[in-house]
């Protein structure tokens, strides 16, 4: 699993200057903030990303036909709005949010990023990062939910934005007990 620490490092240690980056960091942000699954985030287009109430919400098209939508983070909104205004997409309401790049050019085609590349994408960044965990798109589901938990938020709401229809399936992402310190180790007297 990604720690907390290890994820807020690769948010907010990426490099941003290009569209790309800007994509990059705003796609591990929604699958952290949202706790979304892969397949919902390549899903999104730009219409679900919308306002109401003085707030942004996604619309996020999970599996089983399940819509969840949910307010963003203000780290959210502000990685999303950065993203949107470098790409230009706002104007493309029913087209896809998250789009694929053309080669190494820095530049963004009109078509969706894959699940595949998004998956290459979180591996190579958490390399530049300095990250030796072998993580990929789901650890930001699991690390978001432990983060939630562990501020104090409850299993049942964690349910919800997750999508889960049952509290057990949300109770699995929760990494709380799973770290034993090397003091503990070190009781061991043999």
């Amino acid at each position: 699993m990604l720690s907390s620490e290890e994820a807020t490092a690769l948010l907010t240690g990426m490099d941003v200057s290009t569209v790309v980056g800007l994509r990059d960091r705003a796609i591990i942000a929604v699958m952290t903030y949202t706790f979304a699954r892969v397949g919902a985030v390549v899903a999104l287009t730009v219409e679900d990303y919308f306002s109401q109430k003085k707030r942004w919400w996604l619309r996020l098209h999970e599996k089983n036909g399940k819509l969840n939508e949910m307010p963003c983070h203000h780290k959210l909104e502000q990685y999303l709005d950065a993203f949107i205004t470098a790409a230009g997409v706002a104007g493309d309401r029913k087209g896809p949010l998250f789009r694929s790049a053309i080669g190494k050019t820095g530049q963004l085609s009109g078509k969706p990023i894959l699940r595949g590349d998004v998956w290459r994408m979180v591996r190579r960044r958490a390399a530049d990062a300095g990250i030796e965990t072998a993580i990929g798109c789901h650890s930001f589901r699991a690390t978001g939910i432990t983060d939630y938990l562990t501020n104090g938020g409850r299993i049942e709401v964690a349910q919800r934005m997750a999508g889960h229809s049952n509290a057990k399936t949300t109770g699995l992402y929760d990494r709380r007990n799973d770290d034993i310190s090397i003091g503990e180790v070190e009781r061991i007297g043999i």
